[in-house]
């Protein structure tokens, strides 16, 4: 176990979100399932927690009932290495979720992900700050991030 790692609360779909967390990132896997035992608050049998690991991260996922709901104060930002990245786990993600702006989407469960170019990074972080304000305004207009409008507005070139 990490020293440190997200505990995400469900209300009995632990396991199913592992599964689909799982499938859509690379370098994942299921780690652990723990059931309820006797005398314990779920049913016998039943699975409290899954532990489970995407790419060097370990989530455990708990299905603690229908007291909390997840909420933007959490998200998890995900790097994404060009635009392809982006388009398929936006699909994939936004699945029975819903879309939001500036890449930010909630998942079938709820979550909230942001979905990142790593080169916006470079971009918000230029000296120039002509090019910082075109990026930022073109980015508000978005949901889904593309890259290459990004760049355009970076350029100063039309899209």
């Amino acid at each position: 176990m990490h020293k440190i790692m997200p505990c995400l609360w469900f209300d009995n779909q632990a396991e199913e979100a592992a599964r689909f967390y799982t499938s859509v990132f690379r370098n994942s896997e299921i780690i652990d399932i723990v059931r309820f035992g006797e005398g314990m608050p779920g049913e016998p049998g039943s699975v409290m927690t899954v532990t489970f690991r995407i790419e060097d991260q370990e989530f455990m996922a708990l299905n603690g009932g229908p007291l909390f709901k997840f909420s933007e104060a959490i998200s998890f930002v995900v790097d994404c290495a060009d635009q392809e990245e982006i388009d398929r786990l936006w699909s994939t993600l936004t699945a029975g979720g819903e879309e939001q702006p500036c890449g930010w989407l909630k998942d079938k469960y709820g979550l909230s992900w942001q979905l990142v170019p790593s080169a916006l990074q470079n971009m918000l972080q230029d000296s120039d700050p002509e090019r910082v304000r075109r990026v930022n305004e073109a980015l508000m207009q978005m949901t889904k991030i593309d890259i290459k409008t990004l760049q355009a507005a970076y350029d100063n070139v039309p899209a």
